[in-house]
């Protein structure tokens, strides 16, 4: 098969399988009670999907191909042992329902499962964007800038602590939501910035992944209406999603924020969010999504790049950075300097940071642009150089190239 075909079909099957593993893990568990065997089995059947599809083509229904395989794994594994042979019937009472059927709950239901909070908070939200969002382990592993083994770690002693614990598949209760919510959002977040901007080679974004998180979080926020964080998180997701179309350019290059055609942003979707942070805020329980969404409709309302109040945006940065500080926070806190005290006093606020970001690459992108602000061409050309060593985003790398070389 032609090079070009096969990623054409790695990308169609991981898809799928994004959209699917959480559905099928869940159909899984509620056969089974087994997390472990659940999630194991689907996983062999997304390999066994890429072996075939690539020889044999993409099934008309691929879904329903995918729970076939999952099925059939489970149903070896279980035959091994006699003890099993409850689960085994239930297995077969769900195909008799019919193969590919899910309710529409089912990830929202997982996502709470794995985030018990029996689990340290790493391995539940590395356990969920495994096992419902279909992240692999080195998509995992540059979530959390961390390395493959140790998330590999992680899953397998979460996996193994749901199993011990006796962790039930079901949605919690009023008084279990507290507990959970917050990696609940923290996963849903990962995913949708994982579909914004990916952070693989293969496609600079993943609109239909960034998409399905916002369809969550709405689901979400059906459930639990009176959760002002929850609605920030949607109005964040939604004020991003209403720009994607100045985003990127026919070729799939970025656009940055400064030359983006307005006016084909999403208004009513820009209105849509505004909204959702009015009610968030009517209930007087700040947090850091809400403070999020506000920056980006600070972004979103303004009629050009030259009216942003960035003076507004700076004081959001400032309450952000107080209710939720991180290294990130102050990174994107010094954008906003830059545009309202210049760029020295930018500069002097990011190389504070060095530290604790000299592996992510927007830290060094940022250096970069201010220290050409400045003048300095030689440090700025270090600085973007570096930058685009650690990006595997290709629309983020042809545009350091740009700079680079302009």
């Amino acid at each position: 098969m032609p090079e070009r075909c096969a990623d054409d079909v790695r990308a169609a099957a991981a898809t799928v399988f994004r959209e699917e593993a959480g559905h099928l893990v869940g159909r899984l568990i509620r056969a089974t009670g087994d997390f472990t065997l659940a999630e194991e089995s689907v996983q062999d059947a997304l390999l066994a999907a890429l072996e075939h599809w690539l020889t044999d083509g993409i099934p008309r229904q691929p879904a329903a191909w995918l729970w076939t395989v999952s099925r059939r794994i489970a149903l070896n594994r279980l035959a091994r042992d006699a003890s099993y042979s409850a689960k085994l019937d239930a297995l077969a009472v769900l195909e008799e329902q019919g193969e590919g059927r899910h309710e529409p709950d089912d990830r929202l239901r997982l996502i709470f499962t794995c985030c018990h909070p029996a689990l340290a908070r790493e391995a539940q939200i590395a356990l969920t964007l495994r096992a419902v969002c279909g992240f692999t382990t080195s998509e995992i592993a540059r979530a959390f800038v961390a390395t493959e083994s140790a998330v590999a770690q992680r899953i397998v002693r979460a996996q193994r602590k749901i199993k011990a614990a006796a962790i039930r598949y079901k949605m919690p209760s009023e008084e279990e939501r507290a507990d959970r919510l917050r990696e609940a959002l923290a996963v849903l977040y990962l995913m949708f910035n994982e579909g914004h901007l990916s952070s693989v080679a293969s496609a600079p974004f993943r609109r239909d992944l960034a998409k399905d998180a916002a369809w969550l979080m709405s689901l979400l926020c059906t459930w639990m209406p009176d959760e002002p964080e929850a609605l920030g998180l949607l109005a964040l997701m939604k004020l991003s999603l209403s720009r994607a179309d100045g985003r990127f350019d026919e070729r799939d290059d970025l656009v940055v924020l400064a030359h983006q055609d307005r006016s084909r942003w999403d208004h009513a979707m820009i209105a849509e969010a505004v909204a959702l942070i009015e009610r968030a805020a009517s209930m007087h329980r700040i947090g850091p999504y809400q403070i999020e969404s506000a920056i980006a409709a600070c972004h979103a309302e303004s009629k050009s790049f030259e009216a942003t109040d960035w003076a507004q945006i700076l004081a959001l940065y400032d309450l952000l950075s107080t209710l939720a500080p991180s290294p990130i926070v102050a990174l994107n806190r010094a954008v906003a300097v830059r545009q309202v005290l210049g760029p020295e006093a930018a500069l002097a606020e990011v190389t504070q940071l060095e530290g604790a970001l000299s592996g992510y690459h927007l830290f060094h992108a940022i250096r970069g642009q201010l220290w050409s602000d400045l003048g300095q061409i030689d440090l700025s050309r270090a600085a973007q150089s570096r930058a685009l060593g650690l990006t595997e985003n290709s629309a983020e790398q042809t545009l350091l190239r740009r700079r680079l070389f302009q």
